[in-house]
C-alpha cells in the first residue's frame, strides 16, 4: 500500500465521519419524499386518474 492510497483512504474515512450523519438525514428525507409521491399516485389512481 503506497502513501497516496493510504492518504485517500484516510480522507474518505474522515469525510464519512464528518458528513455521514448529514448524508443519512438527506437519504431519509429523499425516502420520505418518495413515499409521499407514491401515496399521491395511489390516491390519484383511486380517484380515476384526474390530471392536474
Amino acid at each position: 500500500m503506497n502513501y497516496e492510497l493510504l492518504g485517500n483512504l484516510v480522507t474518505a474515512a474522515l469525510a464519512v465521519r464528518v458528513f455521514g450523519s448529514d448524508l443519512l438525514s438527506l437519504l431519509r428525507r429523499v425516502a420520505a419524499a418518495g413515499v409521499r409521491v407514491g401515496i399521491s399516485e395511489l390516491d390519484r389512481d383511486r380517484r380515476g386518474g384526474e390530471a392536474r
